[in-house]
């Protein structure tokens, strides 16, 4: 996997497709690992649990991550963070489309349903969240080379989308990002879904829907109080 996903492996500079066979032996093995990580975390568990999860022998294990354990969660979480990024990234592009910003009167409405549908895409990836969660909670204890591949692989792209989407509504005359679209994007997730993240655990335990739909509205509001266009 080594930063793409399951199916290749790097071979010098370039990344070559595996053998059918091994391709689906290697998936298996990352969407088994997935859950068994996101249950026990990084620390907890065992190379015997994770080849115990996808029915194979620890050989067989090592023989597909030479590196073990950690390689496996390199492996997993970047796997795992690039189909989450797909999903939000083309949220933003479906949602916050620059040739087509919303009507002034329309804005605050578009960015609460923008945040709702990136915080479904959460409820939609439980075991990645639940991964990204011990992340957060493990981050001493996950190596340092896997915390840069698991950020490059998903948070980075999603906040560069988002941020070149609220450049567009600048552009539009729509908002007013003070020449620091990155900072804006990031404040707009912090005040729109970071709190439904924390306070569902990832997911973990849902949110009454009116709870979320008052964080979301009210984050939504509190951003355009600080960057609508004047």
């Amino acid at each position: 996997m080594d930063g793409q996903a399951p199916g290749r492996v790097t071979e010098g500079t370039a990344d070559a497709p595996l053998p059918p066979r091994k391709l689906a032996k290697r998936i298996a093995l990352a969407r088994a690992a997935c859950a068994v990580f996101g249950h026990e975390g990084y620390a907890r568990a065992s190379v015997d649990a994770l080849a115990a999860a996808a029915g194979v022998s620890t050989r067989t294990l090592y023989n597909h991550f030479p590196g073990g354990k950690s390689e496996l969660f390199r492996a997993v979480v970047t796997w795992s963070s690039g189909e989450v990024r797909d999903a939000h990234v083309a949220t933003v592009r479906a949602l916050l489309d620059p040739a087509r910003p919303p009507h002034p009167d329309d804005l605050e409405r578009d960015l609460a349903a923008l945040a709702r549908a990136l915080i479904d895409v959460m409820t939609e990836h439980p075991d990645h969240f639940a991964l990204v969660r011990h992340i957060h909670a493990e981050a001493d204890h996950v190596p340092p080379e896997v915390l840069a591949a698991w950020k490059a692989a998903g948070p980075a792209p999603v906040a560069d989308a988002l941020a070149g989407a609220l450049a567009g509504l600048e552009r539009a005359g729509l908002l007013d990002l003070y020449g620091d679209a990155e900072l804006a994007a990031t404040q707009f997730t912090a005040l729109t879904s970071t709190s439904v993240a924390q306070l569902s655990h990832y997911g973990v335990l849902p949110l009454p829907e009116a709870q979320t739909d008052r964080l979301v509205r009210g984050g939504a509001a509190a951003f355009l109080r600080a960057y609508r266009a004047r």
